[in-house]
């Protein structure tokens, strides 16, 4: 087995019993709940049982937040592997969407001159959620068949744009208060039971693109199904993510869908709670391999 280490952010959105089994290493974000603070990812506590509990409070009217991870925590998260001689590959939320990659960079230059034997690869998923996470299992499936650190970011470089995602929104508030809609687009949305359907475009600092408007969910739902006929490429031997804000059943029905266009393995995980702040409950999301994303953008 090829010695190195694979960390990635909680937005990564990986279930606890995959990366566990797949040593994939997580630095957490932190968010607060009407000003308590609670980890994303926290070896003490229940993931699925913290989203519910958050989503709830988000439906009920909490103020929640979330904040970078800084360049000291990266550093030391990746010290001591670096202390034990190991080399890293680290892939973060889209830099579209956060400044945590500029700090995950800023923490590896100077430890490159701290080990300046041990190779430190930060990459950019630009995506979030599973968007990234199944980035980091593959390259987990990767070293696992003994590739080296070397061949990983390789793969990382060619692959990172065809990791498409797209996704749908309950609620367009919380997309009016991150500042991704303005204020009378989501007043006038509400009204007309407008769904705004998303990706993640291709640009070098990825950022959610609007590449549709529905009316209702169901069509909404569709319209997402339609995405994934249109781009995904071999379907039947990848892994599919599904992420959800607190909408389980809409999840298991999107995954029985997928599973009739094709799909064999799929992944469904509760909506990673940092980035959920921005896109808040009823959200749905779906990830996959497919075209790139710089030469297909919003080409559902």
């Amino acid at each position: 087995m090829a010695d190195f280490e694979i960390f990635v952010d909680s937005c990564s959105n990986i279930p606890d019993a995959i990366r566990k089994e797949r040593n994939i290493r997580v630095i957490s974000y932190i968010c607060t709940i009407n000003g308590e603070e609670y980890v994303c990812v926290d070896e003490k506590r229940n993931y699925t049982e913290t989203a519910k509990l958050f989503y709830k409070k988000m439906r009920e009217g909490a103020d929640v937040k979330s904040s970078l991870i800084g360049e000291e925590r990266f550093a030391d998260a990746m010290i001591p592997c670096l202390e034990d001689g190991k080399d890293i590959i680290l892939i973060t939320l889209t830099s579209g969407l956060s400044g945590t990659y500029y700090q995950a960079v800023a923490a590896q230059k100077e430890l490159q001159k701290k080990y300046p034997d041990r190779k430190i690869y930060i990459f950019d998923s630009a995506n979030a959620s599973l968007g990234e996470g199944l980035l980091a299992i593959k390259v987990a499936d990767l070293r696992d068949k003994g590739e080296s650190v070397d061949a990983c970011a390789e793969w990382l470089k060619k692959n990172i744009y065809r990791m498409n995602s797209y996704f749908t929104v309950d609620d367009l508030k919380y997309l009016r208060k991150s500042g991704r809609i303005s204020t009378a687009l989501a007043i006038a949305g509400t009204i007309l039971n407008i769904k705004p359907m998303l990706c993640a475009d291709g640009g070098e600092s990825a950022k959610m693109h609007l590449f549709g408007k529905v009316r209702g969910r169901k069509k909404a739902l569709s319209a997402i199904v339609e995405a994934f006929d249109k781009n995904v490429i071999d379907p039947e031997s990848q892994t599919i993510a599904i992420a959800h804000a607190d909408c389980e059943n809409e999840a298991l029905e999107l995954a029985q869908t997928l599973k009739e266009h094709g799909a064999k393995d799929i992944i469904i995980e509760y909506y990673d709670i940092c980035s959920g702040t921005h896109v808040g409950p009823g959200t749905l999301a779906l990830f996959f391999m497919g075209g790139d994303r710089r030469k297909n953008a919003a080409k559902a």
